[in-house]
């Protein structure tokens, strides 16, 4: 099987091919180990290095938080570079916080995800759907700042990806991000890196999110 240059990070050799995706196509695992209450609501922007396919990815969550957990499902389209169609991505993430709250500044999650991404043919080849399972943990340290709050973290994850008819790749991956909350408004963003196929995928994610609820923590 040849590898195709503008999608050689979506082909590996002698197996299916595999887009370089989470648990939605194109976009960083997002993590928010503070946590907060209420329903929030994300716009999402990701970009893929040369490496992880390129193009521009489009998505939206939709996060609802209550105590210690947090349930998130989203949508997610991205148009590799050298693609005539997208790939469309639905899934979601359970994050269960383990310690954390106002008066600790350090809050530690356990994050939980799983995804589908849409089968697409390209006219130079046929990327198979593909589901995605995640398991991992994120450590964030809040930064009070008057009027708004800072909270930088590290995710470090194990992604499996099984495409339909293939057989299941295992790779892990981390994420250093940020989410700043600003009252009800609030913006985040995140650096994706994970190893696949023989070559290191990047990814940066900028997005806004506004809260329907008061947060503990976004």
């Amino acid at each position: 099987m040849k590898r195709i240059p503008t999608i050689a990070a979506l082909i590996t050799l002698a197996a299916t091919p595999l887009p370089a995706v989470a648990q939605w196509a194109g976009m960083p695992v997002w993590n928010n180990p503070k946590g907060g209450t209420g329903v929030t609501i994300n716009g999402d922007l990701g970009i893929p290095n040369t490496n992880g396919g390129k193009g521009t990815a489009f998505g939206a969550r939709a996060s609802f938080g209550l105590a210690n957990i947090s349930l998130t499902a989203g949508v997610s389209s991205w148009k590799p570079s050298g693609f005539s169609k997208s790939l469309t991505s639905v899934g979601g993430t359970a994050q269960f916080k383990v310690i954390g709250g106002s008066l600790i500044p350090v809050a530690l999650n356990i994050q939980l995800g799983a995804g589908t991404t849409s089968s697409v043919d390209t006219g130079l080849a046929t990327i198979p759907k593909v589901t995605t399972l995640l398991g991992g943990a994120g450590i964030s340290v809040n930064v009070p700042t008057p009027g708004i709050n800072i909270e930088p973290y590290l995710s470090i994850s194990n992604r499996w990806d099984k495409p339909s008819g293939g057989s299941t790749e295992s790779n892990v991956g981390w994420v250093l991000g940020a989410n700043v909350g600003l009252g009800m408004l609030g913006l985040h963003v995140a650096y994706d890196s994970q190893k696949l196929g023989g070559a290191t995928r990047g990814i940066i994610g900028i997005g806004a999110h506004v809260a329907l609820k008061a947060p503990l923590g976004m």
